[in-house]
């Protein structure tokens, strides 16, 4: 059985590529899913890919995923405001304890407007990546690699 890695994406990264390219590159979220894919393909995992600007599309797509090894989530905006997404990673490990999930941002959050500093996914995150844009989402992914655990 493949090992399975859910790639989500939160509101607007669909548009990268076209949106502040200064904080979030030039790279389009097509292309870093490419990436990410060949790179896991590589490693013998498979990619589940999911974007949406709802709230509760996303919610849906963690809980419709339950025996997955890892999640790299990019909940963009909803990072800093969604109890919804928090709950639904903490039902994910709660079911399979051994998932891990990795929090990517394109931009440091940090270093921006004071409302983006708080991450609600940190919370249940095993790791976090801030400002290393799409390297981000290959670095997350070669971290569930390096420490998954299928026991």
């Amino acid at each position: 059985m493949k090992k399975k890695i859910l790639l989500v994406n939160g509101p607007n990264l669909n548009m990268l590529g076209l949106r502040e390219t200064k904080h979030y590159g030039e790279d389009t979220l097509d292309n870093i899913e490419k990436e990410v894919t060949k790179q896991a393909e590589q490693s013998k995992f498979e990619v589940i890919i999911f974007q949406s600007n709802i709230e509760g599309e996303i919610c849906t797509a963690i809980q419709k995923n339950p025996d997955i090894s890892g999640v790299i989530i990019n909940a963009g905006a909803y990072t800093h405001t969604s109890i919804a997404i928090l709950d639904s990673l903490k039902i994910l490990k709660n079911i399979h304890s051994n998932v891990i999930i990795v929090e990517v941002h394109l931009s440091n959050t940090n270093k921006r407007e004071s409302f983006r500093h708080h991450s609600y996914i940190a919370q249940i995150a095993d790791a976090s990546i801030f400002g290393m844009k799409k390297h981000g989402y290959l670095y997350a992914l070669d971290f569930i690699i390096k420490n998954f655990n299928p026991n």
